[in-house]
């Protein structure tokens, strides 16, 4: 068994460690904090929360009480898109800070993208954060390739992440051209998507070869590409073999076999077509 959280460096020298635990849909109180307890006991050294899951305060006690250095906690946190705009953002962000009781934030995210202009001038005020110390490295999240190339047109700082909905039957191909081009590493939110993989029988088969899990192949499957997958989950068992991946490596024929199950069909809301 093993529980080694590699690392992956970013375009500002920052390490992240390559698994993170996903806390999305887990309600704030004692189901978040023995999630990120659990976690975190088990040897996840990133974990990663945003505003509108309204469970950072209880994902703040848990790193309080984990008795592991700040330092050695990998934290990320995204802005919602009601509070984008310069200043709105700063308040946003101090907010956040209070409920997770930290002094700097290793991760902050823009959870979605709007319009050009409300992008531009929030993504100055992470600038701003960031130039302060107060934020290790900023990033985006759900930003497809022309809400990037918009961004970057006046952004002193190229976003170090982008979190994007990314599994076997949905691999969003520009998006990831766009970014290794840049140097932006790709954050894989709804690895299982929802579950199917699970249940896909062509994984099962191929799981089996390895004896491991479906899941711990395709958690596997998305470190061989240099993703950086979100696993959630308040099961224990599921929290500690979802992080039991770093004692094999797939081969590159297997690689290319899951690589070719991609549809291109989300599971989750097209970026364009936001219903908030």
């Amino acid at each position: 068994m093993s529980v080694e959280n590699e690392g992956v460096k970013l375009n500002n020298d920052v390490i992240i460690p390559q698994i993170g635990f996903g806390t999305f849909k887990i309600p704030d109180g004692i189901q978040t904090l023995e999630a990120v307890r659990e976690a975190l006991d088990f040897g996840y050294r990133h974990v990663d929360t945003a505003a509108v899951y309204e469970n950072e305060e209880s994902a703040g006690v848990a790193v309080k009480e984990s008795g592991l250095k700040r330092e050695e906690i990998f934290i990320t946190s995204k802005l919602w898109v009601s509070d984008f705009g310069y200043d709105e953002a700063l308040k946003a962000f101090e907010k956040t800070m209070n409920k997770l009781k930290l002094d700097y934030l290793d991760l902050y995210l823009l959870h979605w993208p709007r319009a050009y202009e409300v992008n531009k001038n929030t993504w100055k005020a992470l600038e701003r954060l960031y130039d302060e110390k107060v934020i290790k490295s900023i990033g985006v999240s759900n930003f497809k390739v022309h809400h990037l190339e918009e961004l970057l047109k006046n952004a002193n700082i190229v976003p170090a992440i982008n979190q994007v909905e990314l599994h076997p039957t949905f691999q969003p191909i520009d998006i990831i051209a766009f970014c290794k081009k840049y140097d932006i590493k790709i954050e894989a939110y709804y690895p299982f998507a929802h579950g199917e993989t699970i249940n896909d029988e062509r994984l099962k088969v191929l799981a089996s070869k390895y004896n491991k899990s479906v899941a711990q192949l395709v958690l596997r499957w998305h470190l061989e590409k240099g993703y950086i997958p979100l696993p959630k989950s308040t099961n224990k068992e599921h929290i500690q073999s979802n992080l039991n991946i770093f004692d094999f490596a797939i081969s590159n024929e297997d690689i290319e076999f899951i690589d070719k199950l991609n549809t291109g069909v989300r599971r989750g809301v097209d970026p364009d077509k936001t219903p908030f």
